[in-house]
């Protein structure tokens, strides 16, 4: 089968399209004919090797891994003797990021993992892209413990996380200021936020507008910046370390004097069986939709990488490993 590969960390140009033997599943797996993955920032996390802690996981000198794709969607081709829940042929979408495997023509998961029956209000391509934004900005609301009538700011709102944060916050209830750049404005206002701060124009930390929370989806700002922008029990959440990974050691300060106006940077958990079906069930109540950037294919996977690592992506790139 098709499927591409990185035999070392490093950037874009090791991943690569090869041929490689198709995975057998074991008696509690689904074998998925992929239809569709999504090229994100858990994948170039894990190729780049940037922080180095993430060798820990994906091994110290060389991937264990060497197939990425943590989002998928695809049809259950085979099942294991104890597979439950699932039959041949169920369309469907999930999650792995403990082995990948989603840029590739097949993929096996088990049946207890983040995988479901797809939503049947969008196309099987669009469903790949529903997990991973969402996975990690559920879980950082979660944290935030955010309530209906809050106040939140969600910087960099238009990337996978962002888009999924105002959609996410909507839904609970959050009273949501997003920052974007301007060609995006529209698009936030549509996701559900309530006021869109544009900052080629405007600079977000001069308006007079407080929060209880401070969503910085893309790990651009800090903590500094933002402090005078929070309520008097006001959290500040980054997806990055922030410089010299000051938002690990600032969280600690603040948990150990029991800082009023804090940093939190919570470790994600494992997205849940629950979790999933959540997901789905916004979906189809027409609650959340994942932005799509663009639709590429395996061929251009170099390509598609530099960009993904640019930044300047909004929402998800879906690749399409079958049409």
């Amino acid at each position: 089968m098709k499927a591409i590969i990185h035999k070392k960390y490093g950037p874009p140009n090791v991943a690569s399209l090869a041929e490689v033997s198709k995975p057998q599943p074991n008696d509690e797996e689904l074998l998925l004919k992929v239809y569709a993955s999504t090229v994100n920032r858990t994948d170039s996390g894990f190729r780049s090797a940037e922080y180095f802690v993430s060798r820990f996981f994906s091994g110290l000198l060389k991937p264990k891994n060497q197939i990425l794709g943590c989002e998928f969607s695809g049809v259950v081709e085979s099942i294991g003797k104890n597979v439950l829940g699932f039959k041949i042929g169920d369309k469907v979408f999930g999650y792995n990021d403990k082995t990948f495997g989603g840029h590739a023509e097949y993929a096996t998961i088990s049946y207890k993992a983040a995988v479901a029956v797809a939503p049947k209000n969008i196309s099987l391509h669009d469903a790949a892209a529903i997990t991973e934004g969402a996975h990690y900005a559920l879980n950082i609301i979660r944290v935030a413990k955010v309530k209906p009538g809050q106040n939140v700011l969600v910087y960099g709102a238009t990337g996978a996380i962002g888009s999924s944060a105002v959609q996410l916050l909507n839904y609970f209830g959050a009273n949501i200021n997003a920052v974007c750049d301007t060609k995006n404005v529209e698009l936030v206002k549509t996701l559900g936020a309530t006021k869109v701060i544009d900052y080629q124009q405007s600079d977000f930390t001069k308006f007079k507008d407080t929060y209880d929370f401070v969503f910085d989806a893309v790990g651009k700002t800090s903590f500094g910046a933002c402090k005078p922008l929070l309520n008097k029990n006001g959290i500040y959440i980054s997806t990055e370390l922030g410089k010299n990974g000051q938002n690990i050691f600032l969280a600690l300060k603040h948990w150990a004097l029991k800082s009023r106006k804090k940093v939190l940077f919570p470790i994600p958990p494992d997205l849940s069986k629950e979790d999933i079906g959540f997901l789905k069930d916004l979906v189809e109540n027409g609650m959340f939709k994942p932005v799509i950037d663009s639709y590429r294919n395996l061929d251009d996977i170099v390509e598609i990488y530099t960009y993904v690592d640019s930044g300047q992506k909004v929402g998800n790139v879906v690749l399409e490993i079958l049409n």
